[in-house]
């Protein structure tokens, strides 16, 4: 049992060891290494996707909302998953291939990753832990994070990437 608790502690500490998102590099579906320091000065919105969900469509909602707020300074981070049910069976070309004819996407989608249970991602082990330490419950959780790297909300599935609350928070965060 102590060795459990102490197990569990290491893993929270090793999330909890990055101080900000920038920490973080990522591959994106083409295999090139995005670092996350890259962005800062901006507002990143994380965004883990499926292509075979109820909320996929949300895909064409985060395409506006990143064209519409580019210019302005928002990143939308698009990380594939297939911890829900297997809703993203594709490879990672093709889960790019899939968002950019479906829903015409142009924010950068990085490799598919783990964001659940014990073997999720460094990433999202961070993100989890800069929130309510509750696992993510599905597809489509959204973090948005100001400029200075500082974690805004994180947003449930449900919550549409136009919905009037997440809106309002993104304009304060650009």
């Amino acid at each position: 049992m102590k060795i459990l608790i102490l197990l569990q502690l290491m893993i929270f500490s090793m999330a909890v060891n990055a101080s900000d998102i920038y920490d973080f590099k990522l591959k994106t579906t083409a295999d090139k290494e995005v670092n996350l320091k890259d962005y800062k000065g901006k507002s990143v919105m994380i965004v883990n996707i499926a292509t075979q969900c109820g909320y996929t469509r949300q895909l064409e909602g985060l395409e506006k909302l990143y064209k519409d707020n580019k210019d302005k300074g928002l990143v939308v981070i698009g990380i594939p998953s297939n911890d829900f049910g297997g809703q993203t069976p594709e490879s990672n070309k093709e889960v790019a291939k899939f968002c950019k004819l479906k829903y015409g996407v142009t924010f950068p989608l990085m490799k598919k990753s783990v964001i659940t249970g014990d073997k999720k991602s460094e990433l999202y082990k961070y993100l989890v832990s800069s929130t309510d330490n509750k696992e993510i419950q599905w597809n489509f959780t959204k973090f948005l994070f100001d400029k200075k790297g500082k974690l805004v909300k994180r947003y449930s599935s449900g919550v549409a990437p136009q919905s009037p609350e997440l809106l309002k928070d993104l304009k304060k965060s650009l």
